[in-house]
């Protein structure tokens, strides 16, 4: 009888659903994170490999950007989404860095369940991660981030903006040999410094939003070019129309410039055959009323996200204005901004009669078409508001252009970075293994157990050193030990040692297999993104550490049918 109550019993038995809880939700979560890391780690670094990826329709995707392959994988595991979200958000913020905070959350919640294994309880674990992480960006911040003046930009600054571009496409296609990375470094960095504008609190930005880039099939990768202006990838409307006009005014559309027609079902009757004519005319003027209103408010260039017939053409062709169909809306919000106009999806005012206000339209210097290769394009020149550039890319297919693409957008981020933030630190893992020296020491001058949590959150940032050797066909535990004395030497050097003080900067030299100066050889990258990386990456393994339990609720079973109706 007692065995039959005991075998009734569950922890689920009012629960309606799966619960996993203890050491095996936490196994589980661990698994779940080691599986994203280890399909990433492979692709970390200046030597990381690419990922081939196939979706349901069988589109081809060839790339090592971490957050592209995370975008990219059917993932149902809630924790694998966190982590994915996490990278998301990296690159959104920073433009890179995405592939080692997968890599270091990974390594930091695997060793937290290695001390909860021990019988370490997590909320001693997640005290212990919090006080590390505020001493790593402590000493960061006062040891190794060294300020730059973005103010006036001299040779110096030239060279570490180069620098920092170069360092974030030595992993992307584009990096690949000294020629392509200083090409388009050299590309970069004049686009960004080209949309430099001033804040209110005289303060520099550099709106990103304002470069955009254009692909265009042939030629090689290093004829691509950058031109001043906001190029659209669209053509004038007619060719009747002006190619270029100057110091235009610029009517910025979400409407369909055609003639009306009726929903989809709707029908007329009509007695008299001669009200055909006047129903057809009476949709003319429906339109033509609309584009008189236009045109009324001095605007002479019209860009439209949909379509324009020709009843439409014909009235712009009059006025020698130029219009341009089918824009893509992201494209026109921008306009919009550089330009100081407004996008206008309805003409109707509150009485509910159409206008169109003088002040909804942008300025600019001039508008043009120009050909570049085979195809034509819009540009705009001298953007009202805010400075504008475009890059033109070229390249022999759709896979390459698509990944110069996001290295671009990634270095584009990471050069605004530096500039804005005005911090830089060195490459090659120098950061990483600086903090795990100091963050050893640090846990020894601790008498609570919170040192055991430190001391394992110091040997989890040894996995990017030693993944990059890994990828690099290294020894890593060679290399990663000998940067570690370099930086033991470092930190325990004498006030007025100069040389030894000066190990901080050693990081890995993954081409020679060597130990050098970052900062002489030019690999450098922004202190934000060391900083955010280490942030996002401990915030969301503490966050998988507070589960305990997981429960899968049942879904509601279908309800029956009391008439047995199929």
């Amino acid at each position: 009888m007692a065995q039959l109550f005991s075998n009734a019993r569950s922890d689920t038995l009012f629960l309606g659903g799966e619960k996993l809880s203890g050491k095996d939700i936490r196994n589980q979560n661990v698994l779940a994170t080691q599986s994203i890391s280890n399909i990433l780690k492979s692709s970390l670094g200046p030597i990381g490999l690419d990922k081939l990826l196939v979706d349901d329709l069988n589109e081809i995707t060839i790339t090592n950007d971490g957050s592209t392959i995370l975008n990219l994988l059917n993932i149902n595991h809630p924790i694998s989404k966190i982590l994915i979200d996490l990278a998301k958000k990296q690159d959104l913020e920073i433009g890179d860095g995405t592939t080692s905070i997968v890599l270091i959350c990974s390594e930091l919640l695997k060793n937290a369940n290695n001390l909860i294994n021990l019988n370490l309880h997590p909320t001693i674990i997640i005290n212990g991660y919090k006080l590390a992480l505020k001493e790593a960006i402590n000493y960061i911040n006062t040891n190794l981030s060294i300020d730059i003046n973005n103010g006036s930009i001299d040779n110096s600054s030239m060279n570490i903006l180069i620098n920092v571009a170069k360092t974030s496409l030595n992993s992307k296609i584009i990096g690949s040999s000294d020629l392509d990375s200083n090409f388009f470094a050299n590309l970069i960095v004049s686009s960004i410094l080209s949309i430099k504008t001033k804040t209110s609190q005289n303060k520099f930005k550099y709106p990103i939003n304002s470069i955009n880039i254009l692909k265009a099939h042939g030629k090689s990768m290093l004829e691509s070019f950058s031109v001043n202006g906001y190029a659209l990838n669209c053509t004038i409307a007619s060719q009747q129309m002006p190619k270029k006009i100057i110091n235009p005014k610029i009517a910025l559309l979400d409407i369909n410039l055609q003639k009306t027609k009726l929903a989809l079902g709707v029908q007329i009757q009509i007695d008299d055959p001669n009200n055909l004519e006047k129903i057809r005319q009476m949709e003319k003027d429906l339109i033509l009323n609309k584009i008189n209103l236009i045109l009324k408010s001095g605007a002479n260039v019209i860009l439209t996200t949909k379509g324009i017939d020709d009843l439409c053409l014909k009235k712009f062709v009059e006025n020698n204005s130029i219009a341009v169909r089918r824009c893509n809306k992201i494209d026109l919000k921008r306009i919009a901004k550089l330009t100081g106009g407004k996008l206008i999806s309805n003409l109707s005012n509150l009485d509910g009669e159409d206008s169109f206000d003088p002040s909804y339209l942008g300025s600019a210097k001039s508008i043009e078409q120009i050909r570049i290769s085979d195809d034509e394009l819009i540009l705009i020149n001298g953007t009202l508001k805010h400075s504008s550039s475009s890059i033109i890319l070229r390249g022999p297919n759709d896979y390459t252009l698509d990944e110069i693409e996001r290295s671009l957008n990634d270095s584009l981020n990471v050069v605004k970075r530096v500039l804005e933030n005005e911090k830089i630190v060195p490459g090659g893992g120098a950061v990483e293994t600086a903090l795990n020296i100091y963050l050893e020491n640090f846990a020894t001058t601790l008498s609570s157990r919170e040192q055991l949590a430190i001391a394992e959150f110091a040997n989890s940032l040894l996995v990017i050193p030693k993944t990059l050797c890994i990828n690099a066909a290294k020894d890593s535990n060679d290399l990663v030990g000998k940067l570690r004395s370099y930086h033991a030497k470092s930190q325990n050097s004498l006030p007025n040692d100069f040389k030894r003080k000066n190990y901080k900067n050693y990081g890995l030299d993954l081409f020679n297999g060597k130990i050098h100066d970052e900062f002489e050889n030019g690999v450098i990258e922004p202190t934000i993104s060391k900083v955010k990386s280490l942030k996002s990456a401990v915030e969301a393994c503490i966050a998988i550490l507070r589960i305990d339990t997981m429960i899968n609720v049942d879904p509601e079973p279908p309800k029956q049918d009391p008439h047995d109706h199929e």
